[in-house]
């Protein structure tokens, strides 16, 4: 995928909520202002992330990770890293975060969009300034008897949880109504799929 191939996939995305329309005029604002490192950490300001909401099978258990930077259960996700596929970033995300190997995806199309705030940090020993992550976010289903592994260096667990207590058990108040969209999305898709 070209970085005009993103540009038309966030183009042909129907956002779900007037917050995601938002988000997607954001994400395309900076997109066409800085192609050229948007896909990477150079662009300081904002770049772009992909996310994976793996669910099960029955689509009613979501896989999450215990982040170590942000002591929260999370989905998986990372940097594109000047990737402009970034539904192959969200697959190697998944499987390096959770050791998932058989990784089915529901849609090749972005499954949501979120431009999420950053706090200044440090990751490894570096201080990370205060930026935006303009993430597209897939969906995914894996098989939940598949042995689970973490990577100690980004989180310290890994675990399926029923949707309804993996929103509770995150403790970023900011991503709880992320992960409840998301939710919300996945029941409209088993409902349209009966």
């Amino acid at each position: 995928m070209s970085i005009e191939e993103l540009r038309d996939a966030l183009l042909a995305y129907r956002p779900f909520d007037e917050k995601e329309t938002l988000d997607r005029e954001t994400m395309l604002r900076y997109l066409a202002e800085d192609p050229a490192h948007i896909l990477t950490r150079e662009n300081e300001e904002a770049h772009f992330t992909a996310s994976a909401w793996v669910v099960d099978q029955k689509r009613e258990k979501v896989l999450m990770v215990f982040h170590n930077i942000y002591q929260s259960w999370s989905w998986t996700g990372g940097h594109a890293d000047g990737e402009s596929d970034l539904l192959k970033v969200a697959l190697k995300e998944v499987s390096e975060e959770s050791g998932l190997t058989q990784l089915k995806v529901v849609s090749n199309d972005i499954f949501s969009v979120e431009v999420l705030p950053v706090a200044a940090h440090v990751k490894r020993g570096k201080t990370v300034k205060e930026h935006l992550h303009l993430n597209c976010t897939y969906l995914i289903e894996a098989d939940e008897s598949e042995k689970l592994a973490v990577k100690p260096d980004e989180n310290s667990a890994v675990a399926w949880f029923p949707t309804e207590e993996a929103i509770a058990r995150c403790s970023e108040e900011q991503m709880r109504p992320i992960y409840r969209k998301l939710t919300d999305k996945v029941n409209l898709l088993k409902n349209e799929e009966c």
